[in-house]
């Protein structure tokens, strides 16, 4: 597979979700056959190396490329979403955003003990939301050993704060 310039198909959106927030959008990415099919290889490739047992993937759009990474590594896929959108029983992680607070739910029996898992978001920005993914994963008695992403804003110091995992990005900002 030939080198995908992935920035190509990134967008920025001025002042999403609120004033002073350039928000990059990987929707042509997603559109894009042949870019999305290289971003799912090159992920999937990453994954691979780490021998995992599940890929997680945090709502929304991690988890539109974590369960296509997963299938593509042959393991499981766990889906970590919004509040009230998984049946009971779930573990809840908050968290905070650089613009607001939050929150995610696992399924409670979705990691068992000892399951090695990669988790996956599309974009790393300050780490609150997968430093709260990892603390469920522990919670339940896995063990995190990657996480890799679409896009690292590194201006905002996320790996720093996940400084003691295994961190990728397809690209950096």
């Amino acid at each position: 597979m030939t080198a995908v310039d992935f920035k190509r198909y990134v967008r920025e959106v001025p002042d999403f979700p609120e004033p002073g927030v350039g928000f990059k959008d990987i929707t042509p990415l997603l559109l894009d056959s042949s870019a999305l099919q290289a971003a799912v290889a090159t992920l999937a490739d990453w994954t691979a190396a780490h021998s995992p047992d599940l890929v997680l993937g945090a709502e929304a759009r991690g988890y539109w490329l974590g369960a296509a990474i997963a299938c593509k590594v042959g393991c499981g896929f766990v889906p970590a979403r919004r509040p009230g959108k998984l049946p009971p029983e779930t573990v809840t992680a908050r968290y905070m955003l650089e613009y607001g607070e939050n929150a995610l739910e696992v399924a409670a029996d979705a990691i068992a003990d000892g399951a090695r898992v990669v988790i996956h978001d599309d974009v790393l920005a300050t780490g609150g939301t997968v430093e709260a993914i990892a603390g469920l994963v522990t919670q339940l008695g896995g063990e995190v050993v990657g996480i890799n992403f679409v896009i690292d804003l590194s201006f905002l110091g996320g790996r720093q704060r996940l400084g003691g995992y295994d961190i990728y990005s397809l690209m950096e900002y």
